[in-house]
């Protein structure tokens, strides 16, 4: 649906009054090793959001992750999706109440600002219907302008493996289901590390040869992912992105390399420095779990998640 046309049928103050949804929204990783700025996996690891029009006013509880620590004001990442995705449609933000019950770990690698984001985009999806129908790809178009990429929004929106790029025309996606034998492990950190910082970290240009290298790893990534995961060591090697970004995360490198060295597919989560392991059975994960028990210097959490194939949903909630 085009903007314009939203505006003639868009929801009046009464029509939103007292609309109520509940959200979810998966976590992500990105990148896989070899698939910078392209691919993203959807995790089962959760959000959740609910979202009321009220009165007057705006008034925010966090719960969970990010309690005592993200404003509670227009500037909340989940609010201001709300209001971008109001406004595309020329309308204004109405009042609201918004609880958010945040599991997603921030600034670890695993896509907690795209959740904000597609929380957001998603709250406001299901305020505004049946007014206004949004499209996937209008999701997708929303949810990139204001992450600035679309690998980590695209499986947030959709789950599962996702395939994303950039055209004239807007993101687009492509949507692909897992293996049932992957079990992806998650090696979480105490430390966080910005986002912004390692993308500082990776050059203008890369030999041709790793170019190469990378675009022969990726696609064998899709097919090791989708349809034979005892080739996810060979299609996790990566040569665009993980090595620059090392320095910054010491021992994140040290545990992918002592991973790789015993035969375990660990590739940096997203940004990290979170550790993604693309296993191929539970027993390879419980092994890399004591590998790293054994060898951190630091605390690690391991989070042994399913792939989520669902990504995010909105539902309406009767008024009480």
């Amino acid at each position: 649906m085009t903007a314009a046309s939203a505006e003639a049928t868009a929801p009046t103050a009464a029509d939103l009054a007292g609309r109520r949804v509940r959200v979810k929204v998966p976590a992500t990783s990105a990148n896989l090793g070899p698939g910078f700025d392209t691919l993203g996996l959807a995790l089962a690891r959760y959000d959740e959001l609910e979202v009321e029009v009220v009165d007057d006013g705006l008034a925010i509880e966090v719960e969970g992750v990010g309690r005592g620590e993200v404003p509670l004001d227009e500037s909340h990442l989940v609010v201001r999706a709300i209001a971008h995705t109001f406004a595309h449609f020329g309308l204004e933000r109405p009042p609201l109440r918004l609880v958010a019950r945040n599991a997603i770990p921030h600034g670890r690698g695993l896509g907690s600002s795209g959740a904000a984001i597609v929380a957001g985009i998603m709250a406001a999806k299901g305020l505004l219907e049946p007014e206004i129908e949004i499209s996937p790809d209008e999701l997708l178009e929303l949810a990139t302008e204001l992450e600035g990429h679309p690998d980590n929004v695209a499986p947030a929106l959709f789950g599962g493996l996702t395939i994303a790029w950039v055209t004239p025309e807007g993101p687009r996606h492509k949507k692909l289901m897992v293996h049932r034998g992957v079990s992806p492990l998650v090696l979480v950190p105490e430390h966080e590390m910005s986002t912004a910082l390692a993308r500082s970290l990776q050059p203008t240009s890369v030999p041709h040869e790793d170019a190469v290298f990378n675009v022969s790893r990726s696609a064998l990534l899709v097919a090791a992912l989708i349809q034979s995961p005892e080739l996810l060591l060979a299609a996790t090697e990566d040569k665009l992105h993980q090595r620059y970004r090392a320095e910054a995360m010491p021992e994140t490198d040290r545990l992918i390399r002592a991973l790789r060295a015993a035969g375990h597919p660990a590739v940096v989560s997203g940004a990290g420095p979170s550790i993604l392991v693309l296993a191929s059975d539970p027993s390879e994960r419980a092994d890399a779990i004591r590998l790293v028990e054994e060898s951190a210097q630091t605390a690690w959490q391991a989070l042994p998640l399913a792939v989520d194939f669902l990504g995010a949903t909105v539902q309406a909630v009767d008024a009480d």
